[in-house]
């Protein structure tokens, strides 16, 4: 899905159950180049087994603790839209299938921070996250090193996540940009088993940046946000992504968001629409200001937060792919 660039103010954003589909040359673009675009995106599709269950096991299954936890589906088609000042200029696979969006998740997950702060759930992103959250129980041997106290005897125990000299440091901004390196581990998945060091010897004994100072794509602190995200909200992310996003901009029903087997975070499975509704509904209402009673903030301003560009020098907080263990700047 590929937005065009197009001013927030004069965004068409499509009623629930239709969206307009408009000629390129209507809004400016250059059809034989959207033409090209789709023609290198249907060449471009990866050889990857379309069976994602044997795509994860010929590839991250070669990392430490990579065994699946949560459920995979076959694909569809290669697929995609292109949307202009909010309108369809051209579609192309199957966009109403109901497909894993993987990566696309943590984009509704920031929405889902982004709206927490917006309701006052979080009086402010640079807030450390600790004392946001009390002991949570989780499975044997999760949480933060060496706080595995009784877990010999197989039991689950209330545990913190931000106690460690490291961890007490880390705010809400930290693991919305992934500068966080929190230390520990969730849903039997290390932090360190994720993109490892080529060097074993690294694994566990690596000297560890100061929170905020260094990038590193992770997903077990992706996993993490979500957990406190959850933990804050003290409902469900579906329910509030349901409820505050999804419904509002009218997206299908069809979509779902999966948790883990072992409890906790999750991949959201949707139809091309759904992200692109989203999208396209981030874009039209960054503007609003719909304030919340006597907060100075609002709904759209949390959304607004959420989809700001990213890079480790900007502060954006809609999570990105910049190149791996890049230095980020503290805004």
């Amino acid at each position: 899905m590929t937005l065009g660039p197009g001013r927030a103010a004069a965004q068409y954003v499509p009623p629930a159950g239709e969206w307009e589909h408009r000629a390129p040359e209507e809004l400016g673009l250059d059809p034989d180049a959207i033409r090209g675009a789709v023609e290198f995106a249907r060449a471009s599709e990866t050889d990857a087994p379309r069976d994602l269950l044997e795509a994860h096991y010929r590839g991250f299954a070669r990392e430490p603790f990579g065994e699946a936890v949560g459920p995979f589906r076959t694909r569809g088609p290669q697929t995609g839209l292109i949307v202009k000042d909010g309108y369809i200029v051209a579609e192309w696979g199957d966009p109403d299938r109901v497909d894993m969006t993987f990566s696309v998740t943590k984009s509704f997950l920031s929405t889902a921070v982004g709206l927490a702060w917006a309701e006052g759930h979080i009086r402010d992103i640079d807030d450390r996250v600790g004392p946001y959250l009390g002991p949570v129980l989780l499975a044997p041997g999760d949480g933060e090193p060496g706080r595995e106290v009784g877990s010999e005897f197989g039991a689950r125990r209330p545990v913190t996540l931000f106690e460690s000299e490291h961890n007490r440091q880390i705010t809400w901004d930290h693991l919305l940009r992934q500068t966080s390196d929190w230390e520990g581990t969730l849903w039997g998945k290390p932090d360190w088993a994720d993109r490892p060091s080529r060097d074993p010897d690294e694994w566990r004994t690596r000297e560890r940046p100061a929170p905020g100072t260094q990038y590193e794509y992770n997903d077990t602190r992706v996993n993490l946000l979500a957990l406190a995200a959850t933990l804050v909200w003290r409902r469900p992310l579906q329910e509030v992504l349901r409820e505050k996003v999804m419904r509002p901009i009218g997206a299908s029903p069809t979509w779902r968001w999966h948790g883990y087997r072992t409890r906790g975070s999750c991949w959201t499975a949707s139809a091309s629409r759904c992200p692109a509704a989203a999208a396209t509904g981030a874009a039209g209402c960054s503007s609003a200001r719909t304030t919340r009673p006597g907060s100075g903030s609002s709904p759209s301003e949390g959304i607004a937060g959420a989809t700001s560009s990213f890079s480790p020098s900007s502060g954006g907080r809609w999570p990105r792919h910049p190149p791996r263990r890049t230095r980020a700047t503290a805004s």
